[in-house]
């Protein structure tokens, strides 16, 4: 079963997933990872897709080493995994860079069937009570809508060469996804909730716990799949400080990865 499966109507976890701080909890994931763990993923097929048009970042050696791990509990009847090569927290180091997750996806026969390399495109704060209802599917429409778009004067903003806007977007002016969950002709499907609790050392000591809502979206680029995950985050505790609470939205972009061509070392 894929993501794609996963995520349409799926049946509801069984079994509670968390981390205790009494024992080891990096052990026995899917993929053999660990904190620490080196992930090589190849290259070849990152350098078409970036060269076609692709939003995704080029993998690196420099952020190859998982630095977290969480698990994130959705109404999908298998388990989904995220192995955080950068966090952009300042409690690992890394507090200016972008997200970069490796989200590995085990169904509800226990086998890993789909990995996906995601890179964080940006992120945004919604400002207002509106806006933070808009990101969380709460009025009818915003996250959860059938399509959403990304506008060539908004990757200006972030900083995208002219050079590379042109391969992005050609002679377009948005970038078009469609909700890659529900029906086709549904105008509008309430996002996924559910919780994220993130590891950041084995021992489960240091680590944050979140609630989320959340919507994949997707785009054919030249004869590959590439998703737009967009998550809105209410961040709960860090390293057990219930004080620091925050709320912010995060757009990802994924490229599905051939298992064969993972290794965790």
């Amino acid at each position: 079963m894929s993501w794609k499966s996963a995520v349409n109507y799926a049946k509801d976890i069984a079994e509670k997933h968390g981390f205790s701080s009494d024992i080891e909890q990096d052990e026995n994931l899917p993929l053999g990872a660990r904190i620490g763990g080196f992930v090589r993923l190849q290259k070849s097929p990152f350098i078409r897709a970036i060269s076609e048009g692709s939003l995704i970042d080029m993998p690196t050696d420099a952020q190859s080493v998982i630095k977290a791990i969480s698990r994130v509990k959705l109404n999908l009847s298998g388990s989904l995994y995220r192995y955080y090569l950068q966090t952009g927290d300042l409690q690992t180091g890394d507090a200016d860079a972008k997200e970069i997750f490796l989200q590995v996806y085990v169904n509800e026969l226990g086998q890993v069937s789909e990995a996906i390399y995601c890179t964080q495109l940006t992120r945004l704060i919604p400002e207002t009570d509106e806006d933070q209802k808009i990101f969380m599917g709460l009025v009818g429409y915003g996250l959860g809508d059938k399509r959403y778009s990304l506008w060539r004067f908004q990757l200006e903003e972030l900083g995208y060469v002219e050079s590379d806007l042109q391969v992005i977007f050609g002679g377009d002016e948005t970038l078009d996804y469609s909700r890659d969950a529900g029906d086709v002709d549904q105008e509008f499907l309430a996002p996924f909730t559910g919780t994220e609790v993130r590891l950041d050392d084995a021992l489960g000591q240091q680590g944050l716990q979140q609630d989320i809502y959340f919507m994949p979206y997707k785009r054919e680029v030249k004869g590959h799949t590439e998703y737009l995950f967009i998550t809105t985050e209410l961040v709960k505790s860090k390293n057990g400080d219930t004080s620091q609470r925050e709320i912010h939205v995060d757009f990802m972009v994924g490229m599905p990865v051939e298992l064969e061509c993972v290794v965790i070392q």
